[in-house]
């Protein structure tokens, strides 16, 4: 059922977000150059790998050694509004509709921070990750890592699709406020390093 509410919410609405996403795709282009696309290889249902694919944000700044510049460095005032508004996450629909994400679960985060789970805090790789969840409309980046993986496994407990309706609804409304975009002086989130939840 959540498989058929997924491709059937998305393909509906297709003459929308289709065209804001070639749009935004030639603005990304002209503001940051190519390539377009930031695709990242993410743990999904079970743990398992998929690639991510977001609008690009950065710039690929790098240092005197070649070393890429730290989040906040690169993080350019086009693609920090594209972050506030979500629009980077637009090209995730084409994850959903290759059944790697859901439109609602545990957002996907980076590979190294499986082994750092706990057991409860690895119950979120249980169902399959979102372009939104429960931690996104409760907070986002303005709360703990601990606080977004309880959430995370909150939703896990709880999923339905009457929940999956509300968040998209609380996501809308979100947007438009545009809170907890990122975490007190870090450019998204401080990196994960374990707890000893």
């Amino acid at each position: 059922m959540k498989r058929i509410f997924d491709l059937s919410l998305v393909i509906m609405a297709s003459p929308i977000w289709v065209p804001v996403l070639l749009l935004v795709a030639l603005w990304v282009r002209f503001r940051l150059g190519s390539p377009v696309f930031f695709t990242q290889e993410r743990p999904g249902l079970r743990a398992k790998s998929f690639e991510l694919i977001k609008f690009r944000t950065m710039t690929d700044q790098r240092d005197e050694a070649g070393n890429l510049l730290s989040d906040t460095e690169r993080l350019t005032p086009f693609g920090q509004w594209l972050r506030s508004t979500s629009l980077d996450e637009l090209p995730e629909l084409w994850n959903v509709l290759r059944g790697e994400m859901s439109l609602v679960g545990p957002r996907p985060l980076l590979k190294q921070y499986v082994p750092l789970y706990s057991k409860h805090q690895s119950r979120r790789h249980d169902v399959l990750p979102g372009v939104t969840g429960w931690a996104q409309v409760n907070g986002r980046n303005a709360i703990s890592w601990e606080e977004k993986f309880d959430l995370d496994v909150h939703y896990v407990d709880h999923h339905s699709l009457f929940l999956d309706i509300k968040i998209l609804w609380m996501t809308i409304m979100a947007v438009f406020r545009r809170h907890g975009i990122q975490a007190p002086g870090d450019a998204t989130m401080p990196v994960f390093e374990g707890s000893k939840k």
